[in-house]
């Protein structure tokens, strides 16, 4: 699993990719947080050719966001790559841009 800040280099706004291996769960994947006001498949992983699923999601600049995978069948799932554990899922921090 990975979790990468990025930074458009036209708006310099920063985005959150976010990178599974494709067997940790069967059917669709989404990633819900704080930035997306925890709304389920607004943010699906797609599946890629190398055996990862994976999403980019613009951020707000210098703010921490909780996040969380929910999978088919409502299965919850944390990240372990997260800069740390919150009762409402990883935390990561975005750095200013």
């Amino acid at each position: 699993m990975a979790i990468t800040i990025l930074t458009d280099p036209k708006t310099r706004q920063p985005k959150l990719r976010l990178v599974l291996p494709d067997d940790i769960h069967d059917g669709p994947v989404s990633v819900v947080g704080s930035f997306n006001d925890w709304t389920p498949g607004r943010h699906r992983l797609v599946r890629r050719a190398n055996g990862t699923r994976s999403v980019t999601v613009p951020v707000a600049a210098g703010q921490r966001l909780q996040f969380r995978y929910l999978g088919s069948g409502g299965r919850w799932f944390d990240d372990p790559d997260a800069e740390r554990m919150h009762t409402d899922g990883g935390v990561v921090g975005i750095v200013d841009v």
